[in-house]
């Protein structure tokens, strides 16, 4: 996959193993809106924030005809761990090889303490009914995100 994602256009059909224990491929949503959040680690503090937001308006999500995924490159072990310890009601979607991250280009340089690593930049992507990019969210703040995604969304 070398093309990069566009605001406005049609997001490339992609598949990828989820928590569900299901691969979820963006074909199989058509018809739905997709927030797709991208975030570095699970089980972080701010990661953690950022979940428990979007599951505590999940359902308000649902009333906008709209399904929630984070994205990491952690393992679906580690996603499994994650959602039963926060008790998350949408699924996690495990991008080990990186191949999403590589499509909505979020892998950036960042500086963990003092050393510079090549991480997932908290990024979040909106995708309507017609599988068109809408939203494109980056370098933002875990907490409060969630609730912005959904006044967009409402928005939209």
């Amino acid at each position: 996959m070398a093309a990069k994602i566009e605001l406005g256009k049609k997001v490339p059909n992609f598949k990828i193993p989820s928590s569900s224990g299901e691969t979820l491929s963006l074909s199989s949503l058509k018809g739905k809106k997709v927030v797709l959040y991208f975030y570095p680690k699970d089980s972080t503090p701010g990661c953690t924030i950022e979940g428990i937001e979007f599951n505590d308006l999940l359902a308000q999500f649902k009333k906008q005809n709209a399904v929630v995924f984070g994205v990491s490159r952690d393992s679906l072990k580690s996603h499994d761990k994650f959602i039963c310890k926060y008790d998350f009601k949408f699924e996690l979607l495990s991008d080990e090889d990186e191949e999403l991250c590589q499509l909505f280009d979020v892998i950036k340089e960042k500086n963990m303490y003092g050393k510079k690593v090549m991480g997932i930049e908290r990024s979040t992507f909106v995708i309507d009914e017609d599988q068109k990019l809408v939203g494109e969210f980056r370098k933002i703040k875990a907490q409060g995100h969630a609730a912005e995604m959904l006044k967009f969304i409402k928005d939209l």
